[in-house]
Order: structure tokens, then C-alpha cells, then sequence
């Protein structure tokens, strides 16, 4: 029976290069980040009720993520509404990934969703994988992106849960404070456990 892994992580964690290292390591990777900036892509099926349930927030390129945060960051009833929007488009698109999954008799398949814990997910996971840093790391890494400022990081932390208690519910923590090659080494050693 095919393991389903839920991967997480705080933002600015290093989540997305821990899941290209489960990705480079064969696992099938569904990345919830990216299926969302398919959904709001120019045409994507998000576009026309996003747009219907906050006005303005769409343009020629899609949805406008950055004018959609000033809706959502720090209200969580608009954060709701879109989350009712979004979410079951996603369900379509996960089906299709684990139907692919199986047919190609893949043992275990890693699903990359930052709010994991936040919402419930890992009730429907085998296992719970938490990336973590430093919180002095993690901030200087977001705070290199652009367009991030301080006030908009600690809107995103607060949303998140604290890392501390992410790592207490894992089942595996990747420490990628070291570099990558470390972080590469406890994904494969993760994996070597789970295939086992």
C-alpha cells in the first residue's frame, strides 16, 4: 500500500528545495503552492470566483497575489472565504496525482502543503515531515525576498503555527540549517526509513 508523506513547514523553512530533494530522489511530489499559482494563472479555473468574491484582484496575468494578501493577510473570515474557493479546485488535481501515483506503483508519494498542521491535514497522512531552521535563519532568508517587509513576515508567522510545534508533532524533522548537502542526506535517510 502506497505511503502518503505530508511535507511541511514554516515559511522561509527551505520547504520548497527539501521537496525538489524528495523530487530528485524519485518520490512523486505534489506541491500545493504550485497548483494554487496554476489555479490563478491567466485562464486558471480560480481566476473568474476569486476575483467574483474579492473584485480587484484579478488582471491580465490571473490573480494579482499581492492585492489578494492585503484581503486575506490577518482576516481570517476573507482567508476562509478564499480557502472555500480554492480548496476544492485542488481536490481535482490531488485525485489526478495519486491516480498517476498508483498506476506507476510509486511506494510512497510526498504532498508539499505549507498549512498542513494548520488545517487538519495531517489526519489523512501516514507520516508528517516538518522543515525546520533557526528562527534567526528563517527571518533572514524571507526578509531577502522581494517585496517582504518585517510587518508582513510577522502577519505570515502569525498565521502559521509556531515551529516549535510543528517539529513536536513530526514524524521526521529536516534541519536544512546546514547546507544542502546535509538536508539531502535526512531526506534520504527519511526516505530509506519509509521504503524500508
Amino acid at each position: 500500500m502506497m505511503k502518503i508523506v505530508g511535507l511541511t513547514g514554516s515559511i522561509g523553512m527551505g520547504k520548497s528545495t527539501t521537496a525538489q530533494m524528495f523530487a530528485d530522489a524519485g518520490a512523486p511530489v505534489y506541491d500545493a503552492d504550485a497548483e494554487v499559482r496554476r489555479l490563478y494563472a491567466a485562464g486558471g479555473a480560480a481566476v473568474g470566483p476569486v476575483e467574483a468574491a474579492f473584485p480587484g484582484v484579478a488582471g491580465p496575468d490571473g490573480i494579482d497575489r499581492a492585492k489578494l494578501s492585503e484581503h486575506v493577510l490577518g482576516n481570517p473570515e476573507a482567508l476562509s472565504k478564499l480557502n472555500g474557493i480554492v480548496w476544492p479546485l485542488m481536490g481535482a488535481a490531488r485525485a489526478a496525482f495519486f491516480e498517476r501515483a498508483q498506476a506507476a506503483q510509486a511506494p510512497l508519494v510526498v504532498l508539499d502543503i505549507p498549512l498542513l498542521l494548520e488545517t487538519g491535514g495531517e489526519k489523512s497522512v501516514d507520516k508528517v515531515v516538518v522543515v525546520s531552521a533557526p528562527a534567526e535563519m528563517q527571518r533572514a532568508r524571507v526578509l531577502a525576498r522581494d517585496g517582504m517587509t518585517a510587518a508582513k513576515l510577522e502577519a505570515i508567522l502569525a498565521a502559521q503555527m509556531p515551529d516549535a510545534e510543528k517539529r513536536s508533532r513530526a514524524d521526521f524533522v529536516i534541519d536544512t540549517s546546514q547546507g544542502l548537502e546535509p538536508a539531502r542526506r535526512q531526506v534520504e535517510a527519511v526516505l530509506a526509513t519509509l521504503r524500508g
